[in-house]
Formats: structure tokens, sequence, C-alpha cells
């Protein structure tokens, strides 16, 4: 008994000498991790919170175009449509301005700058008043409404700069924490590589020193015994290429996240080339997130779980504002028109659902259409549905295929070079379906494409 102890008492104590090492390593590497992942989302809270300001300036900025728009259209067209829209807009900027107030890093320079901007702002919007005033008591004093005009894009012009420092101001933050992100990052590979390659070592030591004990056990002891001692031994492989395992995935989901944390902040901080490059790489990130939702929407569809809430919308600004969205951040030279030929501007409609079907739709007329070709998005009205077109003069479908392009997957032969996958028409017409309405389709192979969705009006 003496003798097998000491026979094992070397081997055993690399074993478990080894063993604790790589537990040592595990844990140090997890530590660096986690104090690394810490500081990455510290990061990605300041990336979160400058990305909000400068939403809310451009949000800010969208209010007051919106709301000297509508005043235009109030002096000129006497629209009270126009005055509701109008004060509505000035009530956005306030909130817009009060909310930027907060949002923004408390320095001087951009306090002084806050300060002359609320200054114009309160400028503009005291000019907007006072056209209005002007309109309530003389409509025919037009050359007076034009100097106000004139007098208001003046403010409009001497504003734009300081907005811009302001915006300049959050991304040289945004660069600040975008180089102690990468740096948090680049130190997070290099102490796992190196734990990961001495973890690997010390296994492979660990695995020779079994194995040779496992042949000396083999040569003294019955079979029994050597069954058992390499049962043990696999067990303890398996154990701990679980954990090494385990502590990739890890990482490599962490690594993941951050690259694209990077990918949505250099946008606007990089040369052109590097701007090409980081716009497609946001194009597939906005390709496949697209795809996910679709993904996503198509199993609850067939899962019968497809949620479906509707609620009293603006169906027009949604329009516009998807039509604005698809237009500012799209990547081609496509040209979008949107156009109401009816009187319907509020429905009861499933806001997710309309998004996923007329973003679907406008999409494939982008994706299959000509560059610098015009599409167009209709919005009509029926006595009993709110109808929607989207017109493209793209390359159009064979007339063979037409009966097959709501089948899940399927592609007709004429895009087979064009990136897609075939998810877009099944899921409109899943959300079509959803909400009770119908879909068609009229096109000319070389002429163009036009989708007719209509869904029936809904008393709430």
């Amino acid at each position: 008994m003496k003798q097998k102890f000491t026979k094992w008492s070397f081997p055993g104590k690399w074993i478990i000498g080894g063993f604790g090492l790589t537990l040592l390593l595990m844990g140090v590497v997890t530590f660096a991790s986690f104090k690394s992942t810490t500081e990455i989302k510290q990061g990605a809270d300041s990336v979160h919170h400058t990305y909000q300001t400068l939403n809310t300036l451009t949000n800010f900025y969208a209010a007051m175009t919106a709301a000297e728009s509508a005043r235009r259209g109030y002096i000129f067209l006497g629209s009270g449509q126009d005055l509701n829209r109008h004060q509505n807009e000035v009530a956005n900027m306030q909130s817009e301005l009060k909310l930027l107030e907060e949002q923004i890093h408390p320095t001087l320079s951009q306090q002084q700058r806050f300060s002359q901007l609320n200054l114009l702002v309160n400028q503009r919007l005291a000019l907007l008043e006072e056209s209005i005033k002007l309109y309530h008591t003389d409509k025919t004093a037009l050359q007076i409404q034009n100097d106000i005009t004139e007098r208001s894009v003046k403010i409009r012009e001497e504003m734009r700069p300081v907005i811009a420092e302001i915006k300049a101001e959050e991304q040289s933050y945004l660069r600040a924490t975008l180089e102690q992100s990468h740096d948090s990052i680049n130190f997070r590979i290099w102490i796992e590589i190196l734990g990961t390659i001495l973890s690997l070592a010390v296994i492979s030591s660990l695995c020779i020193i079994l194995n040779r004990q496992w042949v000396k056990r083999e040569k003294i002891e019955s079979l029994e015994v050597s069954l058992a001692q390499q049962k043990e031994f696999g067990e303890l492989k398996i154990r701990l290429f679980a954990m090494i395992s385990h502590e990739f995935r890890t990482p490599l989901s962490i690594i993941l996240l951050s690259s694209q944390l990077l990918n949505e902040t250099l946008q606007e901080l990089a040369d052109e080339p590097q701007v090409k490059n980081l716009y497609r790489i946001q194009s597939s990130a906005k390709l496949m997130n697209h795809l996910l939702t679709d993904i996503l929407t198509l199993t609850r569809a067939e899962a019968d779980k497809l949620d479906y809430t509707p609620q009293l919308i603006n169906v027009e600004n949604f329009c516009l504002n998807l039509v604005e969205d698809l237009q500012l951040f799209g990547t081609t030279s496509h040209v979008i028109e949107f156009r109401n030929y009816g009187q319907c501007f509020r429905a009861n409609i499933d806001e997710k659902l309309l998004y996923s079907i007329l973003s679907n739709l406008l999409l494939n007329a982008i994706k299959y259409s000509f560059a610098g070709g015009h599409i167009y998005l209709i919005l009509n009205s029926e006595a009993e549905y709110i109808v929607f077109q989207v017109i493209d003069e793209g390359i159009g479908i064979p007339p063979e295929e037409q009966p097959k392009i709501y089948e899940l997957l399927y592609r007709c032969q004429n895009v087979e070079n064009i990136v897609g996958i075939g998810l877009g028409l099944p899921v409109v017409k899943k959300c079509v379906e959803r909400h009770q309405g119908e879909i068609t389709m009229k096109s000319a192979v070389g002429v163009g494409t036009t989708f007719t969705v209509k869904i029936p009006h809904q008393n709430k």
C-alpha cells in the first residue's frame, strides 16, 4: 500500500497541480474578461447616451423644419390642420430642446452653445408666433409675411453652425469612448488568447501524465482496475474540454457584440474608404436584423401566435416617416415618392405589422429596380378598405412565376444575381392576412411591378 502511494504521489501531485493551475488560469481569464466587459458596458452606455443626444438634435431640427412648413401651409392655404400641426411641432421643439439640455455633456463650451441655440430658438418661435398673429389680423399682408419668413430662414442659418458644433463636441466624446473600448477589447482578446494557450499546454501535460500513469497501472493491475482508470480519465477529459468550450463561446459572443458596437459608432469618425467599409457592415447588420425580424414573424405566424394589436395611428405620417427613413438611410440612389390620393389620415391598424408589410414591399422595390429609378408609395381609401400601393419600374416578375412568389424561400429565376432568400413576400402575406386584408400584384418584365394591399376599416 505504501509502495502504491509512493508510485502515485509524484504524478498525482502533477495532476493536482496542473488541474489547479488550469483553474487558476481560467479564473484569471474570467476576471480579466469580466473587468473588460464592465468597461465595454460603460463605454456602450456612454455611446448610447451620446447617440440619444445626437438623435435629439436630429428630432429637434426635424420638428423645427416641420413647424416652419406647417406655418407656411397655414399662412398660404389657411388650413386649420396645418395650424394644429404647427402647434404640435412647436411643442415637440420645446420638448426636444429641454431633453437636449439634460443630455449634452455639462462642459462650459456645450452649455454656452446650448444657451446660444436656446436664444435663437426663442427668437425664431417669436417670429413664428408673430406671423400667426399677423395672419389672424390681416390675411393680405403677404409682404410682411415674406419678410418674417426671410428673418426666420436667417435665424435658421445661424442655428445650423451652433447645432453642428454641439454635434461635433458630442462626437469627440464618442471618439474618446471608442478608443477606450477598443483598448479594452484588445486587452481582452490578448489575455484570453494567452490564457487559452497556457490552459491548453497544461491540459496537454495533464493528458500526457495521465496517459503514462494509465499505461503503468495497466501492467500491474487487473482489467477491472484498468477499465476504471480509463473511464475516470475519459470523464476528466470531457469535463476539461467542456470547460474550455464554454470559455471559447463566451468571449466570442462578447467580441461579436463589441464589434457591432464599434460599427455603429464609427460612421462619422472615419475617412471615406473606412466609411464605405463601415457602411457595408452596417447595411449587412441592418439586413440581418431585418432578416431576423422576418424569421421571427414567420415563426410566430406559423405557430398562430402572431400578435395583432390594432390602434389608431396617423397613416399618412407613418408612410412619410417610413419613406424618409428608407430614403435617408438607404444604400441606393432610388427616389421614393409618397402620394396620398384619398381622405384617410387615421386608421386602426397594427403598426408593427404595417411596418413589416410596407418596408418589405419597398425594400423589394429598391432591390429589384434599376439605379436611379422612381418608386411610389400610394395611400388611398375606399368605402371598406384603406389601400396601399407600392409601384416600381424594375425588372418585373415573369408571368409563369407570379403564382409562386408568396411561397417561402421561393425566388424568381431573373433575380438569381441579386441578394435575397425569399422571405419578404411570405412575411407580407402573413401580416396582411392577420389584418384580414388582401394583397394583389401586377407585373410586366422590364416594365415594373405594382403591389396593392387592402386592409379593411375597423372600428375601435
